[in-house]
């Protein structure tokens, strides 16, 4: 659902049952933060301990450490609100009075919050705002001011990820006895406790804060991320904020990556080159090609290199070729000891979102978005090709079953199904795919659907995705494009990579699949568990019910 619609049970819960017009929990003056404005948190079991469908103030019992917490948070000028299933009032377990006195309770012992906002519905009521539905957090978003984008959501069970996930904010989970095994495995990101969830809040928050400056006044930063499309996408927000900070940024990147580099705003040269340690079916090592490459790197008079990478490769053979080149200055994230080959080495918890992880080296040399410039994927207007005319008009659903890591690809025969259903079900479906992948988007498109495979380059492929409603999609290149056009996502995820780091980013989403499949974590290019049950099983209903989750009908309307 877009933030600027309104269901009636949002209003309902917002205008009934919302604070937002109180002085606020945390004020502090100073630039926005970079990544987030407020912290939502779930009542019971997160913030409280669980007692069913109480009504009597004397039974609340803060979790351990939740006040000293939510100071923490008030104290970074970070807004809180609360967001609450209470399926309790409906059943008439207890009266919104005695709920208002659990509540007064709950401030008395916490502080004060921003906003309660709080569902009275019960599952049959079929609202908007019950958890797992997003409404209550796009309510909340809405009262403390902001975006869901600029949230994070904290809570116990997986009906609370996934309304923030639904919503486009961030999810934290922090598992109870009561929290299922696969609640836990499909979270992106898991904590121990409350106060373990604030504290890594906060690391996030201050990480993307640049601590120095990058010295003397940057003429000419160097830029590198030599990987795939989806790897180089996931890296924009980090060099635009080198962008704001340099005369000119030059990008060194990989074949594979060189169509979305050509998409990224803040790029001033590209300089292509593959480098054997870093693609996965590398060439032999060519000295003559490198000597070539550093002689390349060297002539472009660099103050600073940057150097962006994986969570699972190695910075520092480029970093000595860098060294060669002259470029006094050097950025990266290493774990292994990089001895005089980094000026700025970083570290970055595993877990963290790549484009986050990006920000964070950028801020360790120096650099920040600038104030306006949200850190979300974005493309440049300008590079992304026409939308053929011959698509109709906007409001379709796309399905990409593809990947280039077959891993990752939709089985064939599952997203022939889910064609079937979405058409069913009213949908314009497209159906898209590079050269290589065309016998598959026949096959799948003959369902229910346009084919398009092999009929856009990614450009092209961008100005398609920019007008869907939702894009249906593996952990693949396709899913950033639809986060760069803020266009909802149903994630086909395949868990060989953490979800939490490679999800799509800042976008409503949907994540379906098996996320304890025996692949987890693996990242494995070639599915290595016959029958691929990581995404096998995917019935093609529950895609049908993602798209209603993300208020897009079979007009195409979100």
């Amino acid at each position: 659902m877009r933030q600027d619609q309104e269901d009636p049970y949002q209003r309902r819960s917002a205008r009934v049952y919302a604070a937002a017009d109180r002085a606020g929990s945390g004020s502090v003056a100073g630039p926005r933060p970079v990544l987030y404005d407020a912290v939502l948190l779930d009542r019971d079991g997160t913030l409280i301990e669980d007692v069913p469908y109480n009504g009597d103030p004397e039974k609340v019992r803060p979790v351990p450490g939740a006040r000293a917490a939510l100071d923490r948070l008030r104290a970074a000028g970070l807004r809180l609100a609360v967001v609450t299933n209470q399926s309790g009032l409906a059943r008439g377990y207890f009266t919104e009075e005695q709920m208002r006195a659990v509540h007064a309770r709950v401030e008395e012992l916490l502080g004060r919050f921003d906003a309660w906002l709080v569902c009275p519905h019960d599952d049959a009521d079929g609202c908007d705002c019950r958890k797992p539905a997003p409404g209550l957090v796009l309510a909340a978003a809405r009262e403390l001011g902001t975006t869901a984008s600029r949230c994070v959501l904290v809570g116990d069970i997986g009906r609370d990820v996934v309304a923030a996930l639904a919503a486009g904010a961030a999810g934290v989970l922090v598992p109870t006895p009561v929290t299922r095994p696969e609640e836990i495995a499909a979270a992106g990101w898991v904590a121990t406790d409350l106060p373990a969830a604030v504290a890594e809040i906060l690391r996030r928050q201050q990480a993307v804060q640049p601590s120095t400056s990058p010295g003397e006044p940057v003429r000419t930063a160097l830029v590198v991320r030599s990987d795939s499309a989806g790897d180089v996408l996931v890296t924009g927000p980090a060099i635009r904020a080198v962008a704001a900070g340099a005369q000119r940024v030059v990008l060194l990147c990989g074949p594979r990556g060189r169509a979305a580099a050509d998409l990224l705003p803040g790029v001033d040269e590209i300089i292509e080159h593959p480098l054997p340690w870093i693609d996965p079916t590398p060439e032999p090592v060519d000295p003559e090609a490198l000597r070539s490459l550093t002689a390349r790197l060297g002539a472009v008079g660099a103050d600073q290199a940057v150097v962006f990478t994986s969570f699972h490769q190695s910075a520092l053979p480029l970093a000595l070729l860098l060294r060669m080149a002259g470029i006094d200055r050097i950025a990266a994230i290493s774990d292994d000891y990089p001895g005089s080959l980094l000026d700025v080495r970083h570290r970055v918890p595993i877990g963290v979102p790549e484009p986050e992880r990006a920000l964070s080296l950028a801020a360790a040399a120096g650099y920040r978005l600038p104030d306006g410039d949200e850190p979300v994927l974005r493309l440049r207007r300008d590079a992304v090709a026409p939308r053929p005319a011959d698509l109709g008009d906007p409001g379709y659903v796309v399905l990409h079953p593809g990947s280039a890591a077959s891993s990752r690809a939709c089985p064939p025969e599952v997203a022939t199904r889910i064609a079937g259903a979405l058409t069913d079900a009213g949908h314009r479906v497209l159906v898209t795919g590079g050269p290589d992948e065309r016998a598959i988007t026949a096959r799948v498109a003959a369902a229910g659907g346009t084919d398009l495979g092999g009929r856009t380059d990614l450009a092209g492929l961008a100005a398609i995705v920019a007008d869907a409603s939702a894009v249906v999609v593996g952990n693949t290149g396709p899913a950033h494009l639809a986060a760069a056009a803020g266009v909802p996502v149903v994630s086909l995820f395949a868990p060989t990579v953490p979800f939490g780091q490679w999800g799509p980013y800042r976008v409503p989403t949907v994540r379906l699949g098996n996320a304890a499949a025996p692949c987890r974590d693996t990242r494995a290019a070639s599915c290595p568990v016959p029958g691929h049950p990581c995404l096998r099983g995917i019935d093609p209903d529950e895609v049908v019910d993602a798209l209603r989750t993300l208020a897009v009908s079979g007009g195409g309307i979100r």
